[in-house]
């Protein structure tokens, strides 16, 4: 009898669940042209994570304000950095994607992207990995810095996809990344041979957000103070906080060169609305910044780990010609970390040490 029992126990098959790799970023509208943009920023702005507004006034907004006439605007913007292959942001997420599937294909790990707006969508993504059989999967929110209308939303547009699964995946989400070394590092070394020609000014733009969306992280109720002066400093009562996030990570960056503290600064971009956002505004700051003498300036943006509207348009083309315009001479946009050799080893390291863990 315990003969037989022992038998069975060595036979018993031990089924290891396999696990997959989920990149989630915002997405891109399908081609550069009105009527693709407007069904992008549909879907973008219809979260309420995104625009946090009373449902009624958000609907007013969309329909009246924004989707009769942004599209055609964006749409011109998009054809200024559109590529042959497509998207910035996705062309570059992909080779990303195809980078990373590399780096685990002797594991066995199937690796793929799912964009919250646009194609491919998350629902896809996460289609193909169960396809794959992967009962585990490994979820890697390409946002940095945490909000709620980027990291947040990202989580949960994921669990609306898998709510209703009968056979529910293993999600284990990877936190922002901000201050992760591997992340510094990356940047550092993208931008080097941009310090190394010595500007006269490091400047760092983060997206910006509605400050309301930073007293809502705020969960003590008194930190918040809407000024910088409680952004500059990380500590635990804002660790909530994006505008701390940002200034930590832009703190790091230049830590890495070692500048000064009048040698780099911090500003914001993308502000959209008449309502109050984090400032300084990045055009606004490049024009004082052309104003008291600053000719050429390198920018990092450090919010996006793939060059895309935001970006290639916003600060390498508009940004760069509204600093000529205040004095300056030479802005140089540093290229994000796309598929980046450097960056494609920090997050395979950073998605090993959670596989392990």
């Amino acid at each position: 009898m315990n003969n037989n029992l022992q038998n069975s126990k060595q036979q018993a098959t031990v089924i290891k669940p396999r696990t997959g790799i989920l990149l989630i970023n915002l997405g891109t509208p399908d081609a550069p042209r009105t009527r693709e943009v407007r069904a992008y920023l549909r879907s973008l702005l219809s979260c309420d994570r995104v625009l946090d507004i009373n449902p009624v006034w958000r609907w007013l907004l969309l329909n009246l304000i924004v989707l009769p006439f942004r599209p055609k605007k964006s749409a011109k913007a998009y054809q200024e950095i559109w590529l042959e292959e497509g998207s910035p942001l996705l062309v570059y997420s992909q080779k990303l994607k195809n980078a990373l599937a590399l780096q685990f294909s002797e594991d066995n790990i199937s690796v793929e992207i799912g964009m919250q707006c646009g194609k491919p969508t998350i629902k896809s993504a996460v289609d193909r990995l169960r396809k794959e059989e992967c009962d585990r999967i490994i979820v890697l929110p390409m946002y940095p810095q945490y909000s709620s209308s980027t990291y947040g939303s990202a989580v949960e547009d994921l669990y609306k996809e898998v709510l209703h699964d009968w056979n529910m995946p293993q999600l284990k989400f990877i936190p922002p990344f901000y201050s992760d070394s591997r992340f510094i590092g990356a940047w550092a070394r993208i931008g080097l041979p941009f310090l190394e020609k010595k500007p006269d000014h490091v400047l760092f733009s983060f997206h910006s957000l509605p400050i309301r969306h930073l007293e809502k992280s705020d969960l003590s109720g008194n930190w918040c103070k809407n000024n910088h002066d409680c952004c500059l400093e990380l500590v635990n009562e804002n660790r909530n906080c994006y505008s701390a996030q940002c200034f930590h990570t832009a703190k790091l960056i230049a830590e890495r060169y070692n500048l000064s503290a009048d040698e780099w600064s911090v500003s914001f971009q993308s502000r959209f609305g008449r309502e109050e956002w984090i400032k300084p505004d990045t055009e606004m700051h490049l024009a004082r910044l052309a104003e008291n003498g600053v000719k050429k300036i390198v920018v990092f943006c450090p919010a996006f780990v793939s060059d895309c509207l935001e970006t290639l348009e916003e600060i390498g083309i508009r940004a760069a010609e509204h600093f000529r315009k205040h004095g300056g001479e030479e802005l140089k946009l540093i290229p994000s970390l796309n598929d980046h050799p450097e960056w494609i080893h920090a997050l395979t390291s950073i998605i090993r040490q959670q596989l392990a863990g």
